[in-house]
């Protein structure tokens, strides 16, 4: 397949802005949990497999431009395929459209498609396949590369970004006048974590430019990719960052995703505080600049630089009720006298800062300028993260999304009296304590292999000393810039709040991603026409909506913790066992990233695609490691995300990402699935079973690898970039695995091989074994059955296929079985039996085979054979607990993500074999 870059794509094209971008031949350009409770309405089951949605339901009340990926069934679109947008009443929109993905035979397996800002959006857009004539709507996002800068113009901002030096942004204009300017990166750093070490030496850290990338130029969406370091005033330059800008044609807002990478010294370097900074030229009379602070649930704090409300002396109705609006008051000749006369006796207030140092309490402050006190002005519970600053001729208003989930936060306006005020957005508030990424206890003792693994048998830790460092762990934050002509109106900006809150997404219908017969083909839609699926769908819902509400009940929340959940509950706690070992924060152990895109797949439920976006964020960033020692590893749960020394393609797979890379085209993700490709290169030199005796050696090959949890994560790895790019090398290298595995005297119950990783041969697998049967409960629970599905799907190797298919059916199948087909029992633990009865299933639909099917329900329900895992929670209050709770303790995140996987593929693999 050719391949063209998405750059040099979308600056030779010369289509007219409605009509979209031809996508054949090009290739995908190398890129990049909520605490909603409730049960959410499913998407209609007999909706229009082609009509689109705005996932949240309802048309947002602002249009900041839209981007979706849509999957098509292969061989439907050739390369070279164009498509057309249509608004609710069929007229058309500007659209501009990219490949994600591809299938073997080179159609298009997923697309992209981006739609402008301001449209309207009474009704969700269609999008097919067709040239359309050119819309009525004529604004575009143009792009101007120079030595020096590149310039981005929707039609109503025009941004200047700098290709050297500390600004990532220089100005952005609104009708010919500077909105803003001088934008950077700060950050702070203590030398210690408080003072009881003695005084704390404070650094400041800025922005330098390493490298600008103009990613796509238009016609309807421009992203520009800004990469760097921060460095201090005395040369040290750590703390890589990654900025991407987002510009949509029509827009006056900017989206940001902000990414850093933590490459410092935990013993020594304790980041206090991280923010973007830029400056606000203020024009206008102290009494006619506003700033405004988002508060909870729609309300807003809203006052002026200079307030002349609540004085000893009325200005007039008129002047009071044009400033409590935002708009110019009258000219001071209509003012009452004495306030025209005494105005510069009222005191103007420069400085405010919001701080969310917790969940659940957030404060306003001001001064009148540096030197004088601060004035407590207002406190809440949660702010959305939103402000304002600039006066009746603009302005700038601003947002973190997640701003009270990943407490602690910041908003600063600063000099708001001068001729430019500064304003710093700060993803990690410098009034917060210094972040402490040191590891949490000295090791108890354990330097041997041995003592490690006593330490497993008590606390479920993998511990090993040195292994459980931050370096190399991430995260990404999302913030929107408005530059606007006016301070705008209460409503206004509630809305923007919102809107950076909970970013408007456009989706498909759930029938549709079924049909396309995207991700392995595993899973129906949801069907509640007999009791015994009533039952399974009763308590699908059931699970999620309990994790949903623990996140607020438990305060999952904060800068490193949003996203994840926890491992296993302490009943007699009546708390989770957030300091006990390996059962602490769960890290993807045993996939419920895929039970949660799974459950939103065939629902379409709003607050499950926001409970899963959550999880990428996190999952995808902190729990992997970026660079450093461990780069494209992942960390097995643990107290701390970074904290066991199980650093394994497990955690670290693209399994876990790539629905919602194809869901959104979200480039960040599509980074971090790029990035992740090397893991297999680390097998050996962070072996997973390295502390256990008798192990299978490697041979004389480069590495070990086991079939199940190493092999399937870089299976999820390769294929995703195969499918990325169409690139036959990693085709080759998946081929050479199978044949591998395929040749093995036991298949798949060999447990493990030698291999090659890189090279001429990469990909390989060579029998270390012999005819040792071996196999482990845990081989096929983090993405291997779901990807083994799609690769038996997607490349015809019939010797591998019988391989997969004889594992499939015999792990969980009666002993003597077992002898039978293998010579002796197979040896892997029972104790998943539930989450293998899938297996059962996929082994029953692929040979037809009823009476394997009817197995795998029998094997399904022995997880609560008494019926003793009631779909309810009971109430603790009082002494035994902090707060009150609502408790199931039998639940598990293990066996939650296991038991929700296996009911999906069961229902849609041997739907037909469940009796009632």
């Amino acid at each position: 397949m050719t391949d063209f870059s998405r750059r040099h794509f979308f600056k030779t094209a010369t289509l007219p802005l409605g009509a979209v971008s031809a996508v054949g031949g090009l290739a995908p350009v190398p890129a990049t949990a909520a605490s909603t409770a409730g049960t959410a309405p499913s998407a209609p089951a007999d909706a229009d497999p082609q009509a689109l949605r705005w996932l949240d339901g309802a048309a947002p009340a602002l249009m900041l431009g839209a981007t979706l990926g849509l999957p098509w069934p292969r061989g439907a679109h050739r390369k070279g395929q164009d498509f057309h947008a249509l608004d609710g009443q069929g007229q058309p929109l500007p659209l501009q459209s990219w490949p994600l993905a591809w299938w073997p035979d080179g159609s298009l397996k997923w697309t992209a498609h981006a739609l402008p800002a301001g449209v309207e959006t009474g009704a969700a857009p269609s999008i097919r396949a067709g040239k359309a004539p050119k819309p009525t709507v004529g604004a575009r996002v143009s792009v101007k590369e120079g030595p020096t800068a590149v310039e981005v113009d929707t039609g109503i901002l025009r941004c200047h970004l700098p290709r050297q030096g500390t600004q990532l942004i220089r100005s952005i204009e609104r009708n010919g006048r500077e909105i803003l300017r001088g934008c950077t990166l700060v950050a702070q750093v203590d030398d210690k974590p408080d003072a009881e070490q003695g005084p704390v030496t404070q650094t400041a850290l800025d922005s330098r430019i390493r490298q600008v990338t103009v990613e796509q130029s238009g016609p309807v969406r421009a992203v520009v990719k800004v990469d760097g370091q921060h460095r201090s005033a005395a040369g040290r330059e750590w703390l890589p960052f990654s900025v991407r800008f987002y510009f949509y044609a029509g827009a006056e807002s900017v989206r940001i995703m902000h990414t850093f990478v933590f490459d410092g010294d935990d013993q020594k370097d304790f980041l206090r505080g991280i923010g973007l900074r830029f400056d606000v030229p203020m024009r206008d009379a102290l009494h006619d600049r506003h700033i405004r602070f988002a508060g909870e649930a729609g309300g807003l704090w809203a006052e002026g630089v200079r307030n002349l409300t609540g004085l000893r002396r009325d200005p007039g109705a008129a002047v009071r009720e044009a400033q409590l609006a935002g708009r110019a008051t009258p000219p001071l000749e209509q003012w009452g006298p004495q306030v025209r006369k005494l105005h510069h006796r009222i005191p103007a207030w420069g400085d405010y800062t919001l701080s969310q140092l917790s969940a659940d309490g957030f404060q306003i402050k001001k001064r009148t300028q540096a030197g004088h006190g601060w004035i407590p002005a207002a406190f809440g519970r949660r702010a959305p993260g939103s402000g304002y600053v600039g006066g009746i001729s603009g302005g700038v208003a601003f947002g973190l999304r997640d701003f009270w989930q990943r407490h602690p936060t910041q908003l600063d306006v600063r000099h708001a009296v001068g001729d430019a005020a500064q304003v710093t957005l700060w993803m990690h508030s410098p009034e917060a304590p210094a972040m402490d990424l040191r590891f949490y206890h000295d090791g108890l003792g354990m330097e041997t292999h041995e003592q490690e693994l006593e330490g497993l048998e008590i606390t479920y830790e993998d511990y090993e000393k040195g292994f459980g460092t931050p370096v190399g762990i991430a995260r990404s934050s999302e913030i929107t810039l408005w530059g606007l002509a006016a301070t705008p109106s209460r409503e206004r900006l509630v809305q923007m709040a919102a809107a950076v809150q909970t970013p408007p997404q456009l989706a498909a219908q759930p029938v549709r991603y079924l049909q396309a017969g995207v991700f392995g083909k595993l899973w129906s839609l949801p069907d509640r026409s007999t009791p015994a699926r009533r039952k399974i769908e009763d308590k699908l819902d059931f699970l999620f909506d309990f994790y949903a509400k623990e996140v607020e009940q438990r305060h999952w929340y904060g800068f490193w913790d949003y996203g994840d959940i926890r491992h296993t509950y302490d009943a007699d706690r009546h708390e989770w066992r957030y300091d006990v070992g390996g059962f602490a924060w769960d890290n993807s152990e045993l996939s419920p990233d895929l039970w949660l895109w799974y459950s939103y797949l065939r629902t379409g439920r709003a607050d499950v695609f926001r409970f899963a976006e959550a999880m990428v964020r996190h999952t995808s960033e902190v729990d992997i490691y970026h660079l450093g020692r461990f780069q494209g590893l992942g960390t097995r749960h643990n107290v701390q995300h970074w904290g066991c020394s199980a650093k394994q393609a497990r955690i670290s797979t693209a399994a876990y990402r790539r629905f919602y890379y194809y869901l959104t085209a979200d480039e960040r993700v599509g980074d971090v699935m790029r990035e992740v490709l090397s893991a297999d290169s680390k097998m050996d030199e962070v072996d997973p079973v390295r502390k256990i005796a008798g192990r299978v050696d490697k041979g004389p090959w480069p590495a070990r690898i086991g079939f199940g949890t190493d092999w399937g994560s870089v299976v999820a790895n390769v294929l995703t970039e195969w499918e990325r790019t169409g690139d036959v090398r990693w085709r080759n290298k998946l081929l050479r695995g199978m044949k591998g595995i395929a040749a093995m005297p036991r298949g798949f119950f060999t447990g493990s091989g030698g291999y090659e990783p890189t090279g001429p041969n990469e990909g390989a697998f060579h029998n270390v074994s012999g005819d040792k049967i071996s196999a482990s409960h845990l081989s096929a629970v983090f993405g291997a059955v779901e990807m083994m599905a799609e690769l038996v799907d997607l490349i015809d190797e019939p010797a591998f296929k019988a391989a997969w298919l004889q594992y499939c059916e015999l792990y969980n199948a009666p002993r003597e079985q077992q002898v039978k087909a293998l010579g002796a029992p197979h040896g892997g633990s029972p104790v998943l039996s539930v989450g293998h009865s899938r297996l059962t299933a996929y082994a029953a639909r692929q040979k037809g085979d009823a009476a394997l099917g009817q197995r795998a329900w029998r094997e399904f329900w022995a997880d609560d054979p008494r019926g003793l895992k009631t779909l309810k929670t009971t109430r603790v209050a009082g002494p035994l607990v902090l707060n009150p709770v609502e408790e199931a303790p039998w639940i598990s995140t293990n066996d939650t993500a296991q038991w929700g996987l296996a009911a999906i593929q069961n229902l849609a693999l041997v739907g037909d074999q469940l009796v009632d």
